[in-house]
C-alpha cells in the first residue's frame, strides 16, 4: 500500500499527466477501491472543472466524497469536507480559482492527503 507521500505525488502525476482534479485524487487511491481503474475514471469523468465545468463544487470536493463512498466512509465525507474547506478557503471550484491562492494541481495534492489516515487505516 502506498503511504501518504506517494499518494499525494500520485494524484499530481495523475493532474500533470491530463486526469481531471475529480479523477486525480480518486485514481490515487485506485488500488483500494473496489471497481476498476477503467470504471474509476469514467465515473469521476464528469466531476472535473466543478462539476461538468460549471465551476460549482470542486473536483477535489467530488473526489473525497467519491473516495469516502467507494471504501465505506460515507460517515467521514462531510467531516473531510469541511477540513478541505477549512484548509483552502472553499469548496466551490469557480472561487478557488478566482481566489488564486494555489493552482489545482496542488488543491488535488491537499485533497489526496485529507483522505489518507480516513480511508486507509483499515487497509
Amino acid at each position: 500500500m502506498l503511504n501518504k507521500e506517494e499518494r499525494i505525488e500520485k494524484a499530481r502525476q495523475l493532474h500533470k499527466s491530463g486526469c481531471n482534479c475529480c479523477q486525480s485524487v480518486v485514481l490515487a487511491y485506485d488500488d483500494i477501491l473496489p471497481i476498476d481503474r477503467q470504471a474509476t475514471a469514467a465515473v469521476a469523468a464528469p466531476f472535473g472543472r466543478g462539476l461538468a465545468g460549471c465551476r460549482e463544487v470542486c473536483g477535489c470536493v467530488s473526489g473525497i466524497a467519491m473516495v469516502c463512498g467507494l471504501t465505506g466512509h460515507t460517515a467521514e465525507t462531510r467531516n473531510l469536507v469541511e477540513q478541505f474547506r477549512h484548509e483552502e478557503g472553499d469548496i466551490v471550484c469557480g472561487r478557488l480559482l478566482q481566489q488564486g491562492k494555489k493552482p489545482c494541481t496542488d488543491l488535488v495534492a491537499d485533497a489526496a492527503a485529507i483522505l489518507h489516515e480516513t480511508v486507509t487505516c483499515d487497509q
